[in-house]
This record gives C-alpha cells, structure tokens and sequence, in this order.
C-alpha cells in the first residue's frame, strides 16, 4: 500500500491503538500490532510461553500466547504484522494482551492487509492548523519576489503534500509524519517574533526559515519499515538538495541573483558549525537567526520526546545519547 492509497479518515479513527488498551482492561480486543520482540520462555513445570513485544506507532504492549507458543515463536519474526486476539489485562504494572485459546489468535498479514503508517508516528500536532500556519506567514511576506518563491513551492500540489507529511528527521528529532511541517512552522513563528527586537530583513528572516529544511523531502521516504533515507539523501543530504531546489526554482521565476544567494547561505549554514554538517557557517544575521532557532526548535522536541517516553514520572529519565545527559523529571524525589 502506498501513501496515496491510505485509508479514509473515517476507518482510521475506528481502528484500535496501543493507546486506546489502557481504556480496555479485561475486554477481549482484536488489534493489528508489528511484532518488535519475541521471547520463548519455559515455566517451573516446563510449560513453554512466548512474550512478545508488540507495537504500532502510539505505543509498545506486552502480549503473552500459552497456548501455541513454539509455534508462533516460529512462525513470526521481528517486523512481522499481525492481528492478534485476545483479553487486555493489568499484570506488574504494565498493561498486557493474553492471546486466546486459539491458533487463529495471530494472524500474520500481508501488505496489502493493513495500512503501515499505522506503524509510522505521527504529529500529535493537528495537520490542518499547522497547514494554516504556514500560508499565514506565507500571506505575512511582503517582499513580493519572496512570496512569489514560496507560493512556487506550497502551491505546487505534489510538492506540498509530500512537505506536509515529510519527516524532519529518522530519529533524533520531528521523526514522525508531518514533522518537517510542524518544525518549519514553529521555526518560522519563532523567527517572526524575533524580527520584533531587531533591525533585519524580516521577509528573508521568514522566507529562510520556511525553506532551510525543504530538501528533507527528497532526502526521506515513508516506507513498510518506518522513515529510510533514500538515495539521494544519501549521496547529496538535504543541505544541498534544499539549496539546489531554492535556486532552480528562484531561477525560473527570474528571482534576482541576491535574494536567491541570501536564501542559499540560510539554507548551506543553518547547521550552524562545520562540523555539525555546515559547508559554511552562517555570515549573515538572518541565517544566525535560523540555525540558533532550529537548532533549539530540534533540542526542545528532543527534551520533550524523552521525558513522554521515560517510564516513570519522577527522578531521572534514561541517559539520551543524542543530548549527551540525563534529563530531570519533576516530583517528589528524595536523595539517598
């Protein structure tokens, strides 16, 4: 199944989620779940049971077979989707799918059996508000070559439907449908308050902002195995791509040569340093405006993502490597 093919909105919300078990315990549900990890365990008495570690794209849950456990352990793999039977129950503190009584109780699904964005995340940000964000500060733009520019790239009907559910990233930060959106936004807005305290080119600060990550939807693809990097990403990265797509297109719509070169330099600098991927550091105010904001939009998201993730609601989450530190949890934590 592809993108275009997804099912209506309407099936959607019908469909059940890891999110929604917590409002489930001890009824019998059927749930289409990725199998993320399997383990064949042996009781006391040499009863064999197989845990497994389900999710989709709110959640992981834990789901327990006692009855055909060798076999499923050998029919599935990890990554494997299926739609499994059985009571939702609350056991240790975690909730946990029993499999029934039954071999059908996992079902093993082919492609075309189930829609894999179910097992993509997405922004819990509304998509259509975001959608209005932008063609607000689009609107905002006074600088007529700029807003020709950007009505270029969101008007175009392909191009924006793949900005709108792009990711801006794999893993570190806004990995999710509609990231790249909801970070070029935020981004923007962010920029357009600053524009308030100094003496800049607002047009070109939001114009930047706006586009200084439009190459990330050539660099990723949303595929049956989450976000992947495709080719091009590879071989180019979205720094060079977003910078060629600004310029081609300026180009086309006889933008002049300057504007063009001061949108390239927010787009080749916005990482900011050379070594955290910049083939230049930013030399203009506007362009130290964007990576500083991107920069922070990216480690708040990040901040924000770990602590939602973390499993217990005081003291310290996990070490994050992408942050380098632990991040402190508020509640009542008393040192030993």
């Amino acid at each position: 199944m592809k993108l275009g093919d997804l099912m209506p909105r309407d099936l959607l919300k019908q469909e059940l989620f890891v999110q929604d078990l917590k409002s489930r315990i001890n009824d019998s549900v059927e749930i289409i779940l990725k199998v993320r990890s399997k383990k064949l365990q042996e009781t006391k008495d040499s009863k064999k049971f197989l845990i497994m570690t389900l999710e989709d794209r709110t959640g992981t849950v834990r789901a327990v077979d006692w009855y055909n456990a060798e076999l499923n352990d050998q029919r599935l793999k990890e990554g494997t989707v299926v739609r499994v039977k059985g009571r939702v129950v609350f056991f240790e503190n975690r909730i946990q799918i029993n499999l029934d009584n039954d071999y059908g109780a996992i079902k093993i699904l082919k492609d075309d059996e189930y829609d894999y964005t179910k097992f993509v995340a997405q922004s819990k940000k509304d998509l259509e508000v975001l959608k209005k964000k932008l063609f607000v500060l689009l609107d905002q733009v006074k600088d007529q070559h700029y807003k020709k520019l950007l009505k270029a790239f969101f008007e175009d009907k392909e191009f924006s439907e793949k900005f709108f559910r792009s990711p801006a990233g794999m893993r570190v930060h806004h990995a999710y449908i509609g990231g790249l959106l909801e970070h070029s936004v935020t981004v923007a807005e962010i920029c357009r308050e600053i524009s308030k305290y100094y003496s800049l080119d607002r047009d070109l600060l939001i114009t930047g902002a706006l586009l200084h990550d439009v190459g990330k939807v050539e660099e990723y693809k949303i595929t049956e195995s989450g976000i992947e990097v495709t080719t091009e990403g590879e071989l180019k990265g979205h720094i060079a791509i977003g910078a060629a797509m600004v310029r081609e297109t300026g180009k086309k719509l006889s933008i002049p040569e300057h504007k063009i070169l001061e949108l390239e330099h927010i787009i080749l600098s916005h990482h900011g340093e050379l070594e955290w991927g910049s083939p230049v550091v930013p030399k203009t105010i506007e362009a130290l405006i964007v990576h500083h904001v991107e920069n922070l939009d990216s480690k708040i998201a990040r901040f924000i993502e770990v602590i939602e993730s973390s499993e217990t609601d005081q003291g310290w989450t996990e070490y994050d490597k992408n942050l380098g530190r632990r991040i402190f949890l508020r509640g009542e934590v008393t040192d030993e």
